[in-house]
């Protein structure tokens, strides 16, 4: 029953912000047209803003699912584009309408895991420690987060495989060579 009052509540927002601004949708709003009471809202979540945060996490996860290692990592990516341009209402006015920090966060968490999963795929037996590892994830995240609010910002016109191809072709190898100057560093 949890994850259905999610889903209803994420439906809703979605169908809402087809309507107007999320800093004018209240919790009545969702709660009414999903047929929930307030209370089930906040057993769920603290706000609107908690469920904005699920809502972008919950679509990031299920399009990255199994596109975690070396060989797919591009495929996760353009996922990621994929997802934003399936709820282009959605991120468009999240966008607007959040501060650039909060939406950073979203696309940081999103895009850690993705390149984490990557980097723990090339750094097995050799000697990096976990911070180097988040280190080299993080790095590579900022650059793809900053290429991906460019591209919100200009309103998505650009077509986002190209932008994963330059990408993958900046990052093919560069990601091992971090891995392996961080073991050298040891020597």
């Amino acid at each position: 029953m949890s994850n259905t009052t999610k889903y209803a509540l994420e439906a809703s927002l979605k169908k809402l912000l087809l309507q107007k601004p999320i800093d004018k949708i209240t919790i009545s709003d969702l709660t009414n047209d999903c047929g929930i009471s307030r209370m089930a809202f906040y057993y769920h979540f603290k706000d609107i803003y908690d469920l904005v945060e699920w809502v972008c996490l919950e679509d990031a996860t299920k399009a990255l699912q199994g596109k975690k290692t070396y060989d797919t990592w591009q495929e996760g990516l353009e996922q990621i584009f994929e997802a934003v341009i399936e709820n282009k209402p959605f991120i468009m006015n999240v966008y607007h309408t959040l501060s650039r920090e909060q939406i950073e966060n979203y696309l940081f968490k999103l895009t850690h895991n993705l390149l984490m999963g990557v980097v723990e795929e090339k750094s097995a037996g050799l000697e990096i420690t976990e911070e180097e590892k988040a280190f080299i994830a993080d790095f590579y995240k900022y650059g793809f987060v900053g290429m991906m609010l460019d591209w919100i910002k200009q309103g998505m016109k650009e077509d986002y495989q190209e932008i994963t191809e330059r990408l993958s072709t900046t990052l093919k190898g560069n990601i091992t060579n971090s891995i392996h100057n961080f073991t050298k560093q040891e020597d």
